[in-house]
Order: C-alpha cells, then sequence, then structure tokens
C-alpha cells in the first residue's frame, strides 16, 4: 500500500506538504498541489478513508435500509440516491430488513456502527405507536429520512412520498367516469401507511361522487401476486355485482388479473382492473394496466437533497410528490346489460 511518506520521498518534500496538497490546502501552490496529486496517482495512492473519518468526522457514508431490493418499488429509488450520493462523494451502504422490525433494528445499528454520516430508512410495518430504535435515532442527532407514508414511530423524522391519497382517488374517478358504479377495492396490510392512503383516496372519489362505501366489496389482498390471487378467488365466490377492481398495488392487480383470465374472464369486457405503482411488469401483463405512475427517480433525487439539506444545516421539510394516473387497455366502460 503506498503511503504519505512514499509520494513525499518521490516528491522531494516533506509528509505534512503531501498532505496538505492532496486535501487542497489553501497554503500549498496550485502548482505543488498539482504535481503532487499526479505523482499520487501514477503510484497508485489510496486515501485511508477511516483516517480521514476520524479527523473530520465525517465517514462520507449514507445507510439504507429498505425491505428488499426485489420489490420493483425501491429499484429506481435506489439508483437515483446512489447516483446522487456519489456524485456529492458519499457512498451508500445497502441493507435489507425483509419488513421484519427485529432485523431492521439489527440493520439500523449495525449502521450507526459503521458512523455513517446520515440514515435513509424505508420503515418496516408495526402495529406499535413507538419503537424503541426509532427514539434513540432521535437521540442521537444522526440525519434521517424516511422512504414513504410515515407512521407514529417514526413521524418526528422528515419524509418523501408521493401523494397516494390524492393519486389513487384519481385512479376511482377514472372508473367512476367509465360509469363503473359498484368498484371493488383490493386492500393493502393493515399495518402498511401506504395502504392506508390508497383506500382513503379510494374512499374520498367515492365520497366526492356520493356513492355509498359497500363494505362488501373491499377485500384484504396483502401486496404480493399470490395475495392478490386469493382476493380474487374470494372475490368470484362472493358475487358482489362489481364492475370493475381497483388494487392496492400493481402486484395484487397482476394477481387478481392472471386469475381473472384462467376463470374465462375477459379484462376489461367482464371487469376492469386497475393498479398502482406503474412497475414495468404492468405495462407488459398480457392485458396492459392502468395504474398510478409513482415518481421512483425523482422520490429518490428528493430524499438526497433533504438528506444534504440535513448534513448542511440548511432549513429543510418533508416532500409530497405528484404520482400521475397512467390509462391502459386494462379498464373501459362496463359493459351493457
Amino acid at each position: 500500500m503506498v503511503r504519505l511518506k512514499d509520494i513525499a520521498y518521490r516528491a522531494g518534500c516533506s509528509v505534512m506538504t503531501v498532505s496538505k496538497a492532496l486535501r487542497d490546502a489553501k497554503d500549498i501552490s496550485i502548482a505543488t498541489k498539482a504535481r503532487i496529486k499526479d505523482l499520487a496517482e501514477e503510484m497508485g495512492y489510496v486515501p485511508d478513508a477511516a483516517a480521514a473519518g476520524l479527523r473530520t468526522r465525517s465517514t462520507r457514508l449514507l445507510g439504507l435500509v429498505i425491505s428488499t431490493l426485489t420489490n420493483p418499488i425501491f429499484a429506481r429509488m435506489v439508483m437515483a440516491i446512489e447516483e446522487w450520493a456519489y456524485q456529492h462523494g458519499y457512498a451508500v451502504l445497502l441493507m435489507h430488513s425483509h419488513n421484519d422490525p427485529p432485523r431492521e433494528e439489527q440493520c439500523i445499528r449495525r449502521l450507526l456502527s459503521r458512523r455513517v454520516d446520515g440514515l435513509f430508512i424505508s420503515p418496516a410495518s408495526r402495529m406499535e405507536a413507538s419503537a424503541k430504535v426509532y427514539e434513540e435515532l432521535q437521540g442521537s442527532g444522526v440525519p434521517v429520512v424516511i422512504l414513504g407514508s410515515r407512521a407514529k414511530f417514526c413521524a418526528g423524522f422528515p419524509c418523501v412520498e408521493s401523494d397516494d391519497v390524492t393519486a389513487s382517488a384519481n385512479v376511482t374517478r377514472h372508473l367512476l367516469d367509465l360509469g363503473h358504479k359498484r368498484i371493488a377495492f383490493f386492500a393493502g396490510p393493515q399495518v402498511s401507511p401506504w395502504a392506508h392512503d390508497r383506500f382513503a383516496g379510494y374512499k374520498k372519489a367515492l365520497r366526492e361522487a356520493k356513492v355509498e362505501l359497500d363494505d362488501s366489496l373491499i377485500f384484504q389482498a396483502g401486496a404480493t401476486i399470490e395475495e392478490g390471487e386469493k382476493a380474487a378467488v374470494q372475490f368470484l365466490g362472493e358475487s358482489t355485482g362489481a364492475t370493475a377492481v381497483q388494487a392496492v398495488n400493481d402486484m395484487v392487480a397482476i394477481g387478481a388479473g392472471s386469475l381473472f383470465l384462467k376463470q374465462g374472464l375477459k379484462i376489461p369486457q367482464d371487469i376492469s382492473l386497475a393498479g398502482f405503482g406503474n412497475v414495468l411488469v404492468s405495462e407488459h401483463f398480457r392485458v396492459p394496466l392502468t395504474t398510478v405512475r409513482q415518481p421512483k427517480f425523482r422520490l429518490g433525487v428528493a430524499a438526497m437533497e433533504l438528506m444534504l439539506a440535513q448534513l448542511r444545516r440548511e432549513k429543510f421539510e418533508s416532500k409530497r410528490l405528484p404520482a400521475d394516473l397512467v390509462i391502459r387497455q386494462s379498464t373501459a366502460a362496463p359493459a351493457k346489460k
């Protein structure tokens, strides 16, 4: 490993001069800086980040905790965070919680032990109104950005999120405008704030249209393709008279849609179907899916901007970005009887 004294020997100067040159100190001439930096690069010098961190009290590391990167919602968001972090001289340490609170707590503690300068967290779902690790985070002073809707236990931190209530209401309005009077809603996990927001949007649009909420049209469907299929089986077995299904996310919608097609139903001729999220597979489903395009990359950029504001001790506030309705072939006017 090349050391500062090795560069100093080749450059014919002191170790202190080399150190200052590599740190862009003002009392070193531009010519000397350029000569030493070129020599350091030629010799393959790699700065000791740990030692630099001790001097500056900054590791230039940011921690990122998400449920799993296989969740298509996170892919572009993580890409944006990592890209912007790189541009600002930070590296990102990624850990997966698998939506398990004890594992999430261990992830947070391990990242704190690495002395990260800040944390991005997509919180694991909990029923509790408080969580010890988040209380400790608030006391630590480490900058934190919550990715997605905040639950009570993490309400004290700034967040970036899409406006799921408005976006979900727009899906329901779209179905109402097509002429659907009975719209089933395949709801998400009861402990997930984002699922509550999307259900709230559905109810809001019905209320504005003066359509009474019918509990028989609400089905608990979770968040996965398999859970969407199960909800669709229950839906078909209950003869609700619904002519459209609005799902809490695209994966549930795709699971439901696959089951409908297997049972011989035609989408949208027999039943309209809409999702939420605009994951890649939604556009390439057997019947391209009407859905909501979440601004995933822009959410990642907004999260990094919010983190940088905290690190610079500037004013900051949470950000909620609009999400757009994308109308495809899975929704149409109900068949005339």
